[in-house]
């Protein structure tokens, strides 16, 4: 008997996305949407699906192979070609990296500090480090939240102009539809991986049905 593989989809209606339908990872985003699940609950579930996550996202990585010794005989084996590079989105992003690096603790990480202007919904820099050769290898643009995609447009505008990224990839937990159709028609080799494509956006620019400031249940600063 043939088991199919939950593979993330691709969506019919945004090429740029893939929907992560695993039970395992659904499961745990249900118990994150939970209004009642504590910040401590809500940082273990948001890793433990990164890390999940990233186990598929990084399936076409280069590798080269190396020899080895064993402690029986030498043969040989594979080893990752490039560097990988975290960069979360400040602060929400945070809170996915911790998974991603226990699944590669090699990875080096950037940070990129944007925020949403609450009035103008636009985004506002205020931090960036990044390592001088990021362009070397894969980079993993991460944000819980892909609401207007302003944040996230800004970030990958950074990293392919100002850092001449083209290896970039980036992930969510939930994205609305207005902000991958954003990052679609501005940014349209990067790909999304999430898994949710929610309704829409509110009058505040929040998605819905959501989870709430992702970055405040991180932290407990509700």
């Amino acid at each position: 008997m043939m088991i199919k593989t939950r593979m993330p989809t691709q969506s019919k209606e945004h090429p740029n996305l893939w929907v992560f339908e695993h039970p395992v990872i659904q499961e745990k985003l249900t118990r994150i949407r939970n209004l009642n699940t504590q910040h401590s609950e809500f940082r273990r579930l948001l890793n433990e699906i990164s890390g999940l996550m990233f186990f598929q996202i990084s399936r076409d990585y280069k590798t080269t192979t190396v020899d080895v010794e064993t402690p029986i005989e030498r043969t040989t084996g594979q080893q990752l070609s490039h560097p990988i590079t975290l960069v979360p989105i400040l602060r929400a992003g945070v809170g996915m990296t911790d998974g991603i690096l226990s699944m590669i603790p090699e990875a080096r990480v950037g940070h990129i500090g944007v925020y949403r202007d609450e009035e103008t919904k636009q985004p506002v820099p205020y931090y960036c480090k990044l390592p001088t050769d990021i362009s070397s290898g894969p980079v993993l643009l991460i944000d819980p939240m892909l609401a207007t995609g302003g944040s996230a447009s800004y970030a990958a505008r950074l990293l392919e102009e100002d850092y001449c990224c083209t290896q970039i990839k980036m992930v969510c937990l939930v994205v609305s539809p207005e902000g991958v159709a954003k990052m679609q028609s501005e940014h349209p080799n990067i790909p999304i991986y999430t898994a949710s494509l929610d309704r829409c956006l509110n009058e505040d620019g929040y998605i819905l049905p959501g989870l709430g400031d992702a970055g405040d249940r991180i932290f407990g600063t509700l």
